[in-house]
């Protein structure tokens, strides 16, 4: 019986939704509009199990460009309604369209100039009749044994929430990088907005020797700087090459002497470099593509002012 249950839940649901694509009318583009030309914010109220779906709808238009504020319809009658300014759109979410707290809240709303959209299961309720936009969301059967508990009414208003951020994204023109801009602590964000600079190794942790230097020397301002390799450069300061721990390991083995070596001598030679400005992502995807482990960053004048490791990335959390 409970696999059965659970089956009938989800296609009652389903079915919910389904019909509501058949309503995406006239009265639902004109909330979109009234929402995208709101000079204010959208405010989004009800109360019990449609308040906590206006919460994830007001959650969902703020990080996707779109200012909100998720109002407790019972709160607001309690002083929260100064919030509301005359520029705002104001959604309100009452499947009967008769709860008492949202219908004291009509006459206040229309007394302050905002406009009202209403995502309701009742065209003939007092909040229907009194809104400025209505939205139907009504659905056959919640899906609930007891037929008591809101279940395919609150998928159906979260659902058509979904639709009015969707297209508001599309009327707004907004983009990845403004997602990430909103979001700059998601993995997105960090992809998005995270440059080589904001995590390369500078400083007394990037050791810089000239070329003329023995190995030796290079190995002991490796070791100082606790890095995984040095930037080599020419007596003008520009990178000649990269001196690895790789490269150490591959000499050590034919020469018994190369501490006391150039170490222009056995450095890899121009090495593949990129510059301070250049996304993170970029770096990343380099060092995995040619299979090493540190590249140089230059500037335009290819003097080293950074290394960026592989563990850099993987401390940022590009990977």
């Amino acid at each position: 019986m409970t696999l059965k249950r659970a089956k009938e839940v989800l296609k009652v649901e389903a079915q919910a939704i389904n019909r509501l694509i058949g309503r995406l009318n006239e009265d639902f583009l004109k909330a979109v509009d009234l929402m995208y030309r709101c000079k204010g914010r959208v405010v989004i109220t009800g109360m019990g199990k449609a308040g906590i779906v206006g919460q994830k709808i007001s959650a969902t238009l703020s990080s996707l460009g779109t200012p909100s504020l998720w109002l407790h319809s019972a709160e607001a009658i309690h002083g929260d309604l100064g919030r509301v300014r005359k520029d705002d759109v104001v959604v309100l979410l009452s499947n009967s369209g008769e709860t008492e707290e949202v219908k004291k809240l009509l006459p206040l709303l229309k007394k302050i100039g905002a406009k009202i959209i209403a995502l309701t299961g009742n065209l003939k309720s007092t909040l229907a009749k009194h809104s400025d936009v209505i939205i139907d969301v009504s659905v056959k059967e919640e899906g609930c044994p007891l037929g008591l508990a809101p279940m395919a009414s609150t998928t159906a208003m979260l659902a058509m929430g979904d639709c009015l951020a969707a297209c508001l994204i599309d009327r707004k023109g907004f983009k990845k990088e403004d997602f990430a801009f909103l979001h700059p602590g998601g993995n997105l964000g960090k992809r998005l907005l995270l440059k080589v600079e904001d995590i390369m190794r500078k400083g007394t942790s990037h050791p810089i020797v000239k070329e003329d230097k023995k190995v030796k020397d290079v190995l002991l301002a490796i070791t100082k700087a606790r890095a995984g390799s040095a930037s080599i450069v020419d007596r003008r300061g520009r990178l000649v090459g990269i001196f690895t721990d790789g490269d150490l390991r591959r000499h050590l083995e034919q020469d018994s002497n190369l501490t006391l070596k150039k170490v222009k001598d056995v450095m890899t030679k121009n090495p593949i470099t990129i510059s301070k400005d250049r996304l993170a992502v970029e770096a990343m995807r380099i060092l995995e593509e040619k299979k090493i482990d540190e590249i140089p960053v230059v500037d335009n004048h290819k003097k080293p002012v950074g290394l960026l490791d592989v563990q850099d990335c993987l401390k940022a959390g590009l990977v």
